[in-house]
């Protein structure tokens, strides 16, 4: 059973979070945004790692869930930052990368920035770099006025979700600092076993993003699986089944 653990951050915010001890490679699991450390992806990762005796963790982002924070005052580099803490303090060994949505984005800078400890990694409805293009154009359709224009008058703003009855809320903070973290206009150096799954009927990031990324990667060992009728969240009984398949894959890879 996964066991509570509160990490501990310099400046006194603490992450919440759900290790479960077992063999290695570990799976990491990061999810998208505003998605806890209980949505339906991670729990059945959870739930597989148990089956089969392996690690995994899990962490709430900074400003979420049973973390601490205040959520205006997130940023894609204080995400990446804690991922890098839950990385380095609560796993050892080998480990697989498993990011959804957002969580890809972060999993992307974890592989490059721990490659000796990544042995693969699985991203689900990748959305790197969304907001710098998929925003600014969700927030055009839904106001006929620029984010950037928007952005100059205003600290905020709040997008309208499938998710969330109250809609996201985007901060000035958020979208200026993500732009020091894009990748998907340069070679990601991750050469680890990659699987990239996207549903065809995603309508928040289309599935071009993964090809995009694909692109992007230059190892050798990186597929694509377009998921037929899957949707963003790739929830769905046989959508979890082909996750936990493709990390069975993975972790074979890893086991050589």
């Amino acid at each position: 059973m996964s066991q509570p653990v509160s990490l501990l951050r310099p400046d006194g915010e603490k992450l919440s979070c759900l290790c479960l001890s077992g063999t290695a490679p570990t799976l990491m699991f990061l999810g998208g945004f505003r998605s806890s450390m209980e949505g339906e992806k991670a729990k059945a990762l959870a739930a597989w790692a148990e089956r089969t005796g392996h690690a995994c963790v899990r962490h709430d982002y900074y400003g979420y869930g049973l973390s601490s924070g205040d959520w205006e005052k997130a940023t894609l580099g204080r995400w990446i930052t804690d991922a890098l803490a839950v990385l380095d303090t609560l796993t050892k060994g080998p480990v697989i990368l498993v990011g959804s949505s957002m969580g890809a984005w972060i999993a992307l800078h974890l592989a490059e920035q721990r490659p000796q400890r990544i042995a693969g990694l699985c991203t689900i409805a990748a959305a790197p770099d969304f907001t710098a293009d998929t925003l600014p154009a969700r927030f055009e359709e839904a106001t006929g006025g620029t984010m950037e224009e928007w952005l100059t008058r205003n600290d905020r703003f709040v997008a309208p979700s499938a998710y969330e009855a109250e809609g996201y809320v985007f901060t000035r903070r958020l979208i200026e600092e993500a732009a020091n973290h894009l990748v998907l206009e340069r070679e990601i150096a991750i050469t680890c076993p990659v699987r990239l799954l996207h549903g065809t009927e995603d309508k928040d990031i289309p599935p071009g993003r993964s090809m995009k990324l694909m692109q992007a990667l230059p190892g050798p060992d990186t597929c694509l699986t377009l998921v037929k009728g899957g949707d963003h969240r790739l929830s769905r009984p046989q959508d979890l089944a082909l996750l936990t398949g493709t990390i069975s894959e993975l972790m074979q890879k890893a086991a050589g």
